[in-house]
């Protein structure tokens, strides 16, 4: 039983150090183009620590319990092993194939519409409300003619990181 628990506790130890030290196993055997993609993530750290800690814990609780031998105890740690590296092999791979959208820029602001929260003076700045990113968010507004409140507005440009220039929209 203590060769299994100190197989369970090496693959906690491992997954561990596979968080802190990341993608070392995989650079190791990135550089022999034989093995390029034959693997895909099935030598990488985490997967070999949760087999050897489901092998460990489950080869323990199997000796622990039951009146098998540590054959059959070795076996159904290897079963148990075997689906949890199955089980973290395709959650990581789902995890490396999440993407995000890009980060809204200044420049995405051109040609949106807007209404202005606080009236802007012919040439001088007020302040207006428009959507970035699908979010609400007030910039300092610049325009050449007069805009009153709560009127709707085009952005023409986008002047700095918090201000815009901005006309009115003819109806």
């Amino acid at each position: 039983m203590t060769l299994f628990l100190g197989l369970g506790i090496a693959g906690v130890v491992l997954l561990l150090f596979a968080l802190v030290f990341d993608g070392i196993l995989e650079g190791l055997f990135g550089g022999f183009s034989a093995l390029e993609g034959l693997f895909d993530g099935l030598l990488s750290l985490p997967v070999i620590a949760g087999f050897t800690a489901m092998l460990g814990f489950a080869g323990a609780i199997t000796l622990g319990t039951t009146g098998l031998g540590a054959g059959a105890a070795t076996g159904v740690g290897i079963v148990a092993g075997l689906v949890a590296a199955w089980a973290t092999w395709k959650f990581t791979r789902v995890l490396m194939r999440d993407q995000t959208d890009a980060t809204p820029r200044g420049e995405d602001l051109i040609g949106t519409t807007g209404w202005v929260v606080t009236a802007i003076p012919a040439g001088g700045y007020g302040e207006v409300l428009v959507r970035l990113g699908g979010q609400p968010v007030k910039y300092a507004a610049k325009s050449a003619l007069p805009v009153a409140r709560g009127a709707d507005v085009w952005v023409e440009a986008s002047l700095s990181s918090t201000s815009v220039s901005v006309r009115p929209v003819e109806r």
